[in-house]
């Protein structure tokens, strides 16, 4: 499988040359073939969000380079860019809902600029929230949902893009096992349907039949 997404040498600082530098990612490579399921894992602040992140062009490595489809990110015009992240989809937690919003139409929302109809909207957000348990909440302000219906929704509105790649911040964490349950199932879908994966999570063993994980720790791969 050709890689969709690579990480070549990446490195992130933040507060770079002061005194209160922080190294969040150190000499990172990887690569992650289209149609593969990645997880990435390691403790609480090894670097798996900013990883992320950088993989999803969200931000800039402050060395090294990530490539999209064969495409040095840093070379793209910001035209090119939004092309590539419509390619992606993205959750992460505390990831933003309108509140009085209803929660079709936060699911849907990065649909209106492509010219989405307000019925195909509706019929694409029934889909999914029906897949992941959350057919009763369609009409539900956001505001009123729960953490784990909001976790639950965010994968919906990644999905809803129809992306090419999705890439999730612990997508499962919290979760009872019924709601897990619905969301692996979603993802599995997905790959079947020739999608990509890459996930954070402390907990590697949850997702089965992944090929590959990526451990950091402090900022380092260190498997």
């Amino acid at each position: 499988m050709t890689a969709l997404l690579e990480a070549r040498g990446v490195g992130r600082r933040f507060h770079a040359g002061t005194a209160a530098e922080v190294r969040a990612l150190d000499d990172v490579t990887l690569e992650v073939p289209r149609g593969s399921f990645l997880i990435v894992t390691g403790p609480s602040g090894s670097g798996k969000t900013t990883l992320l992140a950088l993989l999803g062009t969200l931000e800039r490595p402050t060395e090294g380079s990530v490539l999209f489809d064969g495409a040095d990110a840093a070379r793209l015009s910001e035209a090119s860019l939004s092309g590539a992240r419509r390619r992606m989809g993205f959750s992460f937690p505390g990831g933003p809902m309108i509140p009085r919003l209803p929660l079709w139409e936060n699911v849907t929302l990065g649909l209106v600029p492509r010219g989405e109809g307000v019925a195909a909207r509706r019929e694409i957000a029934r889909g999914l929230l029906a897949r992941l348990g959350l057919e009763g909440r369609l009409r539900s302000p956001a505001e009123e949902l729960s953490t784990g219906e909001v976790q639950r929704a965010a994968l919906a509105r990644a999905l809803a893009g129809r992306p090419e790649v999705l890439l999730l911040d612990e997508p499962i964490a919290n979760l009872d096992d019924g709601s897990r349950g619905l969301v692996l199932e979603a993802l599995d879908g997905f790959r079947r349907g020739g999608g990509t994966v890459v996930a954070a999570s402390h907990d590697p063993s949850a997702f089965p039949g992944t090929e590959a994980a990526c451990r950091l720790e402090a900022g380092r791969r260190v498997s």
